[in-house]
């Protein structure tokens, strides 16, 4: 599968209100997801000694799943292609390892 075919086949399973003109629902989707991904790393840390488990690693899976989906979605409501928005940042990140300024600020850095 490529980033084409999930945006595609992800799109066909968007419920929320007003599907096509809402750009804050799947932003604030992403961002509750991603907060769920930090909270399960954040507790193999405290209660596991940082060793991440095969079951801990399936939910992860599931997880970042759930964040991938939003991040389709935002890209469709923004009418933006997801295989161009991983094209332009491996080019965005090989171009600042090139310069050497991988580390630092700055989105146009």
């Amino acid at each position: 599968m490529d980033f084409q075919d999930y945006q595609r086949r992800s799109r066909e399973t968007a419920r929320y209100p007003d599907v096509g003109a809402n750009i804050l629902y799947p932003t604030l989707g992403l961002c509750g997801e991603a907060g769920e991904v930090a909270d399960k790393v954040k507790k193999v840390l405290r209660d596991r000694a940082g060793v991440f488990g095969p079951d801990v690693r399936d939910d992860l899976r599931l997880e970042l799943g759930d964040v991938l989906w939003y991040v389709a979605q935002l890209a469709t409501e923004l009418g933006l292609d997801l295989e161009e928005v991983a094209g332009a940042n491996l080019a965005k990140l090989a171009s600042r390892a090139d310069r050497n300024v991988i580390g630092g600020s700055g989105d146009r850095r």
